[in-house]
Parts: C-alpha cells; sequence; structure tokens
C-alpha cells in the first residue's frame, strides 16, 4: 500500500508541477458552410470549394485558438433573401456570401472593422467560392501560401498573424514557484519511503 502511494505522489511530483496555461491565438478570416440554419467550420478552403446554386457561405474575421473555437459569422440572412434581387440566369449560379468583420476587439490596432454585409455572386457553374468573393468583394489579399489575408481590404495589413503563445504556470494552489512543489513532493515521498522501510526491518524482526 504504501510502495503504491510512493508511486502515486512520484507521478504527480514529476507530472503535475506545470501545465499549459492557453493556447496559441490567431487573428485571420475562418471560412464556413451553411446548413440549414447551422454554420458549419468548413472542411475545404474556398479556393477549392465549389459552391451549388443556391449555397450560402460565410466568412468571419476574428480572433480564435482552432476551428472548434472560431467565431461563426452574425446574421441569420437566407439565401432567398441574399439573392433577392438577382435573377437566375442560364449557364451560372448564384451564391450568398456573408461578410462578417468581426468587432472592435477582434481588430488589428489602428484599424475599424466595416460592417457586417451580404451580397449575390452570380458566377460560372464551375466557380469556386473564392472566385465568387472577388465578384463582390474585391480587393482581396493572399499570402504566398493561398492564405485569405484580407476582404475588402480589411485588414490593411498581417495574415493570420499571432496573437499569443502557449505558457505554463505552476499548478500549485498557493500559486508558489514550481520549485516549492517540488520540495514538497519530495518530502512527502522521503516521508513514505521511511514508514515503507520501518514496516519492513519490524517484519523481519517479528
Amino acid at each position: 500500500m504504501i510502495r503504491r502511494a510512493c508511486a502515486v505522489l512520484l507521478a504527480a511530483l514529476f507530472f503535475g508541477v506545470a501545465t499549459p496555461a492557453q493556447a496559441a491565438t490567431y487573428r485571420y478570416w475562418s471560412f464556413w458552410d451553411r446548413d440549414g440554419s447551422t454554420w458549419v467550420y468548413a472542411t475545404q478552403g474556398p479556393s477549392v470549394s465549389v459552391p451549388s446554386d443556391g449555397d450560402v457561405k460565410g466568412f468571419r474575421f476574428a480572433l480564435s485558438e482552432d476551428s472548434a473555437d472560431a467565431a461563426q459569422p452574425r446574421g441569420t440572412a437566407t439565401f432567398g433573401t441574399i439573392c433577392a434581387r438577382t435573377p437566375a440566369k442560364d449557364g451560372q449560379k448564384r451564391v450568398a456570401l456573408v461578410l462578417d468583420f468581426g468587432t472592435p476587439k477582434d481588430a488589428p490596432s489602428g484599424e475599424t472593422p466595416p460592417k457586417l454585409r451580404t451580397a449575390c455572386a452570380q458566377v460560372a457553374e464551375d466557380a469556386t467560392t473564392a472566385e465568387a468573393l472577388a465578384k463582390v468583394a474585391k480587393p482581396l489579399r493572399y499570402d504566398s501560401n493561398a492564405l485569405l489575408c484580407a476582404i475588402e481590404g480589411y485588414p490593411s495589413a498581417g495574415c493570420g498573424d499571432e496573437i499569443s503563445k502557449p505558457t505554463t504556470k505552476n499548478t500549485d494552489n498557493d500559486g508558489n514557484s514550481p520549485s516549492l512543489g517540488l520540495w514538497a513532493g519530495a518530502a512527502g515521498v522521503a516521508a513514505l519511503g521511511a514508514a515503507a522501510l520501518w514496516q519492513s526491518r519490524r517484519r523481519r524482526n517479528a
């Protein structure tokens, strides 16, 4: 029993000293598909995605750690509402776009995000979402890896910038440095070890 307790305490000592405090956060344009009334994070980039006539695609500029944490486009406008004034044409398709430039707290220093707006892009039947976006939201800016950096020139600089980096923090409840927890744990292990040794000798002398 005591040996097992020693092992548990040693594991806590060496594996519980420090833990990640936060994941890295980035500022970027995320890309979304509308599934009924729900936004779903797109599994393909806009330069690869080929929407169908009647699809709704969304773009949101915000701060987030990953796709599970990403902020969704706001608003509930449907295809019927967005493309109501754009009649269908043979050989072309209509794609509804929601362009959400984010909130002031998401904006780079010195910039003010434009208001959310929607647009109906009428493009060739084989056009990608990126081509539909270019039809209604120029100027667009991409980096050398084809990452979408700006829509309608916003933001004016930067592309997927890292805002914060992962850090580690001490898990001791009293907020002291990890070394204090280390010595406290070592003392506990030593005490348990001494008890185990005393008990072992007692059995031999019995």
